[in-house]
């Protein structure tokens, strides 16, 4: 029997699908830095599942390590019980990635996604600190489940709860006024601003639980915090008493050059999410980074029956290996985020006729274009192109890229060739000159 498959999802899928809006084909295969439809065609992809694929579509080893460990009759699901693949995971993540860089923490598998990882952050600091509120920052984004989405900036996702959703409070983020004194502006420092409204009893905000914030808000537009906001943030939250949690669901996993995209500021959260990439192989895989001092729930007060996959952990295992024995992926991904800004913003330089301004750090980059229109209109026509890529900020006015971070420089020169040619495809089409 022989089906229509954009058919059969148009007539039996839930219309809430958006992805297959933008990317209209159907994907059969994936390989490296490429997707293909049925016919073969090969898509460029600078999108990379929104930074799941940050290794590439079915690496090779990964997959040789899924295959062997299936084939063996592996372990694949067992709640929270003990496995070797489980034990050699958070052996291998504690003796690469946190042992390394002098952080002590105890790993948390809360459920298989980026939300479940923030739900179970923002429950921590409420038991820890016994109180409720939390404070996040303008155009975040945290997650889709209720408690992600009430520290979440976007209007639109923010509707789609139903209803009201409490217990956040949202402050100005890093250079929300404009480039503040950390960043060699003029404008206020928005952590004064926030010090204010914690310290005056009249400002009507409540003592938090927690300051929750993203170092790169990467649906929110590719916003950065600049070094001197995240150390100044941390400090506000040893002064009055809250915990620092860092969402690195999007930005880590090496996303922006070392593991975690914070390192840089020195740092040191109370509690860290990751998800995305973590399975190194698309896989579904979540944790949460609790200090051992926080780590103080009771035997299964918060579970899920998914937390913890291990076919997933096997592939995050060897990933960790592969990439993460020395500094080698790390210094190669800074390069490769060097090549894609000053391809940028040679772009911006040759068409002064569509105004923008580079947003990101390392393989983590975008334009945001003063025509808002124009982001949207450029993923279209780089789709034609057989480019895929999407778009982010709270009127989709971002170009952002996400490539996997093992693409070739020459693949990243087509990429930004195709961006171009979509350009000026698109203010053509718009009636930009």
């Amino acid at each position: 029997m022989t089906i229509d498959y954009m058919q059969t999802i148009e007539d039996h899928e839930s219309i809430v699908r958006s992805y297959v809006r933008s990317f209209p084909t159907v994907f059969e295969k994936a390989k490296g830095s490429y997707l293909y439809d049925g016919d073969g065609k090969a898509y460029l992809d600078f999108f990379a599942g929104a930074s799941v694929m940050n290794y590439g579509h079915n690496h090779p080893e990964l997959q040789k390590a899924l295959i062997e460990y299936l084939q063996n009759d592996g372990v694949v699901h067992t709640l929270d019980m003990a496995t070797k693949a489980r034990a050699e995971f958070l052996d291998t993540y504690h003796r690469l990635i946190l042992e390394p860089r002098g952080m002590e923490y105890r790993v948390q598998f809360p459920g298989p996604t980026g939300t479940n990882a923030v739900e179970t952050a923002l429950k921590i600091a409420r038991k820890v600190t016994g109180r409720e509120d939390v404070i996040s920052f303008t155009n975040a984004f945290h997650g889709m489940t209720l408690g992600s989405l009430a520290v979440t900036g976007n209007e639109f996702k923010r509707k789609g709860a139903g209803i009201p959703l409490t217990h956040g409070q949202t402050m100005p983020y890093c250079g929300y006024f404009g480039p503040c004194e950390n960043c060699g502006g003029p404008e206020r420092n928005c952590v004064d601003y926030l010090d204010r409204m914690l310290k005056d009893g009249g400002s009507g905000v409540d003592h938090p639980a927690a300051i929750i914030l993203e170092p790169i808000q990467g649906e929110g537009g590719l916003n950065s915090a600049c070094l001197e906001w995240m150390r100044q943030v941390e400090a506000l939250c040893r002064k009055y008493d809250m915990l620092l949690i860092v969402d690195d669901i999007q930005a880590g996993n090496g996303r922006t050059g070392p593991y975690f995209s914070f390192e840089e500021a020195g740092i040191k959260p109370d509690v860290i999410t990751v998800s995305k990439s973590i399975s190194g192989f698309g896989m579904p895989l979540a944790i949460t980074l609790v200090k051992p001092e926080h780590d103080i729930w009771e035997p299964g007060e918060h579970n899920g029956t998914f937390r913890g996959f291990n076919p997933a952990m096997i592939t995050a295992k060897k990933a960790l290996e592969l990439y993460w024995s020395d500094d080698k992926f790390e210094k190669d991904t800074l390069r490769k985020g060097e090549l894609v800004r000053d391809g940028l913003q040679k772009i911006l330089d040759k068409h002064p006729e569509t105004p923008g301004s580079l947003r990101g750090r390392g393989m983590f980059r975008g334009i945001a274009f003063e025509h808002h229109e124009l982001a949207e209109k450029i993923s279209e026509h780089a789709f034609e192109r057989q480019l895929i890529i999407e778009t982010s900020g709270p009127r989709d006015e971002v170009l952002k890229l996400l490539p996997p971070l093992v693409t070739s420089d020459e693949d990243l020169k087509k990429g930004l060739d195709i961006i171009e040619e979509s350009l000026v495809a698109a203010a053509k089409e718009l009636g930009i000159r």
